[in-house]
């Protein structure tokens, strides 16, 4: 009897340390969305929810724009990106690629066409949040939204609005600058996680005013400051998988939570192809 109980002690033993090494999972995490994810995965054109779209009309505090969403409804609601383009451009010429590339990761996205092609960065900013209070309020797939889960991604000048969005509500869960100008001053004020993506070969937004700008990032704001080999100023402007496998892992992290897409990112990127140099505050601590 007394080898029995020793037996089954050592089996449930066994069982609860087996317990302890399975990664967290959705019951865990109730914004976890998708499988597990691979190198593969995340560098996809796709990911596994179907989408669909549709117009909005301008008004509400900017020129309108199109919306990207997972048509599934059965796993609660979805972390949103407002996306803006840069100086005298428009989203739907530029930008409009990553809508319903994004979106089949598992996200909602609005791409905002600005008030004036010529607005800057802050009015940029201020665009990008209106979008985002209609799409959480007024939209209609406002229900299919977490208001609590947002971010901002903008190219150029765009990018710089991203960078302001983020100073005026650092509820916000991420900012994404690609190849981000800001004119109205430094990111001292930035306590969002932001990334800024830069290329090598950007002659505008160049390389060293990157790094001056990223210099001025809080310490303790998280942060992750890439260049791309060889990449122009427009890199963002077409479909972009470089681009995508390191923005998809960060925005997971950050607006889903989701502890599973780090190690894409951390202590550098997984597959650091056509990378020059990148810096990161890891490791990454999402928000519980």
């Amino acid at each position: 009897m007394r080898r029995l109980a020793v037996t089954i002690a050592a089996v449930l033993g066994l069982l609860v340390t087996a317990v302890a090494a399975v990664p967290a999972s959705a019951a865990d995490n109730p914004y976890q969305r998708g499988p597990a994810p691979t190198l593969a995965s995340v560098a996809a054109t796709r990911g596994t929810f179907a989408t669909a779209q549709m117009t909005v009309s301008p008004g509400n505090g900017f020129n309108g724009g199109t919306i990207y969403y997972p048509t599934d409804t059965s796993l609660g609601t979805w972390g949103a990106v407002a996306i803006v383009p840069g100086y005298t451009a428009r989203f739907a010429d530029e930008e409009a690629w990553m809508g319903p590339w994004l979106a089949s990761f598992g996200f909602v996205v609005i791409g905002v066409e600005t008030n004036s092609r010529t607005d800057f960065d802050t009015a940029r900013g201020t665009q990008l949040l209106a979008a985002l209070d209609y799409l959480t309020q007024k939209s209609p797939v406002r229900t299919r939204v977490d208001p609590n889960r947002l971010s901002v991604i903008g190219h150029s000048m765009g990018g710089g609005g991203a960078l302001v969005a983020a100073e005026r509500r650092p509820a916000l869960k991420t900012a994404v600058g690609l190849a981000p100008f800001k004119p109205s001053g430094n990111l001292a004020a930035d306590r969002v996680p932001t990334m800024i993506m830069g290329g090598t070969a950007d002659t505008t937004v160049t390389p060293s005013y990157l790094d001056g700008l990223h210099a001025t990032l809080p310490a303790s704001t998280e942060n992750a400051y890439l260049q791309l080999t060889g990449a122009n100023h427009l890199f963002p402007t077409k479909p972009n998988t470089l681009e995508m496998r390191l923005l998809i892992p960060w925005l997971k992290t950050f607006v889903d939570s989701d502890t599973r897409y780090p190690q894409f990112l951390c202590p550098g990127p997984a597959d650091p192809t056509g990378i020059a140099s990148y810096r990161g505050t890891c490791p990454y601590l999402p928000a519980a």
